[in-house]
């Protein structure tokens, strides 16, 4: 899959059209996608090839999606837009939206082409169809430095959107900037993006050197505000391990996890994922509180928590009940050893009003 997309619905309006969203349906699904497809009644084969009559209420089906799937749409890109238009915030918050002529020549990303992986998108379907993928987005077609692209890539949080389109326009203008690194996972960020890196873009090595430019990228954890020219990109890798009593409201769950994100320099924008033990995975509060950050939850077995050898402290009260001792911290252990290749565990169990949480960082 790509750029984070997972879900994808296809329109289709025509015969030919909706061959391909057939085809696509089919080649998205062998990826790994989830997929919708949809087309007027009379090109519709019952069940075969997943494509669906589309609804009479074709924007109820939009709104419900609207910044969760990403919208192929086969066909005008006219129809797209009208499609679209009442739902278009911002490129934050936007779906992703292609746009393919219905004879598979060409295929254009119409919205949220870097933080919504349109762009990466439109390029994998072109390569489906044989097509040629069109950017129009001034710093593909020039090939220049992207903070929103970069950030992507390397699994950081945009801190300050208006930061991130003045430093593009910094570089579009031939302006030099500076990026500084502070931590492991910033520098090996930096280190393993340097082909990103146009010539407007200049690594520094300290605070002092990425201070004498104007405009200015810093990859940390927290840093103290600077000027409107200085774009702190945060890691998003830290994984949090959750415990809470039963029946926990969600403003009481995330307050204490806002607490325990604060003395430790971080913020629910840096989470790669939430997990627990499967007794909690349909606590309402924890699932609301995923939904509401877009980030994965997920859940072990009481065996598999155990398998962790050691953890910092042990609560019988809480073994008596889910068969574990320190739910949070094996719980954010256990995801870090089974999706990180390094990692540390840089808070064990931390107690707050109905609620526990243990906070580990992927390192790349």
């Amino acid at each position: 899959m790509t750029g984070g997309i997972a879900k994808v619905v296809i329109f289709s309006f025509t015969e030919r059209g909706t061959k391909q969203n057939r085809y696509i349906y089919r080649k998205l699904k062998m990826q790994g996608y989830i997929c919708e497809g949809y087309a007027p009644a009379k090109y519709v084969m019952g069940e075969e090839g997943g494509v669906k009559q589309l609804p009479k209420k074709k924007e109820d089906l939009i709104r419900e999606r609207w910044g969760k799937w990403a919208f192929l749409f086969i066909g005008a890109a006219g129809i797209a837009v009208r499609y679209i238009a009442p739902y278009v915030k911002d490129k934050f918050t936007d779906s992703a939206v292609v746009v393919a002529d219905e004879a598979g020549q060409y295929v254009i990303p119409l919205l949220s082409g870097h933080v919504g992986g349109a762009a990466e998108l439109a390029d994998q379907i072109a390569n489906l169809l044989g097509a040629v993928s069109v950017h129009t987005t001034a710093t593909d077609v020039r090939k220049k430095f992207a903070a929103d692209v970069f950030a992507k890539k390397n699994a950081l949080y945009i801190t300050d959107r208006e930061a991130a389109k003045r430093i593009s326009a910094a570089v579009l203008d031939g302006e030099l900037i500076g990026i500084y690194a502070q931590g492991d996972h910033a520098e090996n960020a930096v280190k393993n993006s340097k082909e990103m890196f146009s010539d407007e873009v200049c690594i520094c090595n300290t605070i002092e050197e990425v201070m004498k430019y104007r405009y200015r990228v810093i990859l940390a954890d927290s840093f103290p505000a600077i000027d409107e020219n200085t774009l702190l990109l945060k890691p998003k890798n830290i994984i949090v391990g959750l415990g809470c009593r039963k029946g926990i409201s969600e403003e009481l769950l995330e307050k204490g996890l806002l607490e325990i994100l604060k003395k430790n320099h971080l913020d629910m924008n840096q989470i790669e994922a939430l997990v627990s033990i499967d007794l909690k995975k349909e606590e309402p509060a924890v699932v609301s509180l995923a939904e509401k950050y877009k980030v994965p939850f997920l859940t072990y077995s009481a065996e598999m928590l155990n398998e962790v050898e050691e953890v910092s402290s042990a609560s019988s009260f809480v073994k008596k009940i889910t068969g574990i001792d320190n739910v949070c911290e094996r719980a954010a252990v256990t995801y870090c050893k089974k999706h990180c290749e390094y990692f540390e565990l840089i808070a064990g169990k931390s107690i707050e009003t109905a609620m526990t949480a243990a906070i580990a960082r992927r390192n790349i």
